[in-house]
């Protein structure tokens, strides 16, 4: 697995440098054990983890929530360390599954400052991008942060726009957002219909439309909430192709986890309308 170092390195490297491999590399899942409302104990996580690996997952970056409310716990040492030692378990466990630490960032005006003494953190600990939800009970333009995180070489990632509601009514917004380097990331099984049909319907716009570039799994559990990005990619081939589904399931993420710059869509969805008319 690349060090810290390597992903920083990497951030040189030309976004249309291939992503070799077939295995897929999951950027949002809440994998830690009791840190947040993902597993509950390490037993639950090795369940989880173990799903993972049987969909076709080999690297997860773990994004237990961070501020919201889980302000006054989840700091990086405590997730850093969490990290460690389900690593060390899924060894001894046989299960071949690499964990990376990371965050899924409550929107917070203080996230630069608390990005500075080390209490959140990057993706993969990378320092190039930053995973952000939105609260879910109202909506704010955070323009002014995602402008401030990127004067600081940081690039937002928005976390299953698809499911927030108030994005829905602000079409404008979102496109505002999208001119800075900003990406947008679609939850897996919002793809499959598992979080209704507003949620479905919105996700394939997002990605049908070039605007959402990365999916993710999201994966809480073994229940409601378990890890579906193979059913989510073979949709995607079909519906979209199999480069778009590639690129935003195997290719972007992959480039996360390295630091590299994130590939846009919209010229495979283009070339795929092409090939469609003749």
């Amino acid at each position: 697995m690349d060090s810290i170092s390597d992903n920083l390195d990497a951030n040189k490297r030309s976004v249309f440098e291939p992503i070799s491999g077939d295995k897929y590399v999951d950027i949002h899942c809440h994998c830690l054990p009791a840190v947040d409302d993902g597993p509950s104990t390490m037993s639950e996580a090795l369940s989880l983890c173990r799903a993972l690996v049987e969909d076709d997952i080999c690297v997860v970056i773990a994004t237990p929530h961070q501020l919201g409310r889980f302000s006054d716990c989840n700091e990086s040492a405590e997730i850093r360390e969490a990290v460690s030692v389900l690593n060390a378990e899924l060894k001894s466990n046989g299960i071949a599954l690499s964990v990376m630490a990371g965050g899924d960032v409550r929107v917070d005006e203080r996230i630069c400052q608390l990005l500075e003494v080390d209490k959140i953190l990057t993706l993969a600990d990378g320092g190039r991008y930053i995973l952000l939800e939105l609260p879910h009970q109202s909506f704010i333009d955070i323009e002014p942060l995602l402008i401030e995180l990127s004067s600081r070489g940081i690039e937002s990632i928005i976390s299953h726009p698809e499911r927030h509601g108030g994005l829905s009514g602000e079409p404008k917004i979102l496109l505002k957002w999208l001119k800075h380097p900003v990406h947008l990331q679609i939850t897996a099984s919002s793809l499959l219909g598992e979080f209704g049909s507003k949620a479905l319907e919105s996700a394939w716009h997002l990605l049908s439309s070039g605007l959402a570039v990365l999916v993710a799994t999201d994966s809480h559990d073994l229940s409601g909430r378990k890890p579906s990005m193979k059913a989510a990619f073979e949709r995607i081939s079909s519906q979209l192709g199999p480069a778009v589904a590639r690129l935003v399931c195997i290719e972007n993420p992959s480039r996360v986890l390295k630091g590299c710059a994130i590939a846009p869509t919209k010229n495979i969805l283009i070339s795929s309308d092409k090939d469609k008319e003749l």
